[in-house]
């Protein structure tokens, strides 16, 4: 079996992928048993004035000291749930230390397979206003459409100031669901929850349209390649060609 390596760049996504791979073991054997499983986390915090300032390459450079460290911890391929931190990791840049799963193209492939031809995205304003997605979705002619500059705003300032930290309310829930809701009018027949954290508050139970839940989809994912039923990765960073 694969040891797996996960990359965190927040807190409570990072949590939630690490349990996710680890129910996928008992969800698929009834017993409680799973592939290798190290994570490593440098605290994103330091990180913020880079990501403000777009030094995408200081941001990688924090990321690969934390895959140095999972290889040196036996890992076999890596798995980043933090789907911002893709922003980083896509630019040309010395390779990676291990192989590792790219997070949009794992959504995508999930998006395609489900047959879903327009996505709404729901993410950081560095992500929504990025390239990850449009490029992964745009690849399985799939379209993409983001929320307008005030709900974007809205998503961001309540990732940050509560969903990072713990905090899921009532309050944000609906304003994520009224967002979602917009989405579905301007045609979207899915949305992408491309924060890690976002599906800790918006369940498929009370979203409008059906759900892409990214942190779950890379955990089953990474287990698929840590038994073997998907072949390794072999992205090491760096821009996604094929």
């Amino acid at each position: 079996m694969g040891h797996l390596g996960i990359l965190a760049h927040s807190t409570e996504g990072a949590a939630l992928c690490f349990l996710a791979y680890c129910q996928e073991g008992f969800r698929r054997t009834g017993r409680n048993e799973h592939p290798d499983v190290t994570l490593d986390y440098i605290a994103f915090g330091p990180s913020m004035p880079a990501w403000e300032a777009g030094d995408h390459a200081s941001i990688r450079a924090t990321l690969s000291t934390s895959v140095d460290r999972l290889a040196r911890a036996g890992a076999g391929f890596f798995a980043c749930p933090d789907n911002t931190a893709h922003l980083a990791l896509e630019p040309p840049g010395p390779e990676l230390a291990l192989p590792g799963l790219h997070l949009a193209e794992v959504v995508a492939e999930q998006a395609a397979a489900d047959g879903h031809r327009r996505v709404g995205i729901l993410g950081t304003t560095y992500l929504m206003d990025g390239p990850v997605y449009p490029r992964a979705l745009a690849g399985r002619g799939i379209a993409t459409e983001v929320p307008d500059p005030a709900d974007r705003d809205l998503v961001n300032t309540i990732i940050f100031e509560e969903l990072v930290n713990g905090v899921f309310t009532d309050e944000s829930r609906r304003e994520y669901v009224r967002v979602v809701e917009r989405l579905a009018e301007r045609g979207c027949d899915a949305v992408a929850l491309v924060c890690t954290e976002i599906p800790l508050l918006v369940t498929p139970e009370v979203s409008p349209l059906p759900t892409l839940d990214s942190t779950r989809l890379l955990a089953r994912a990474a287990y698929d390649v840590a038994v073997g039923d998907r072949p390794p990765p072999t992205w090491r960073g760096g821009p996604v060609t094929g």
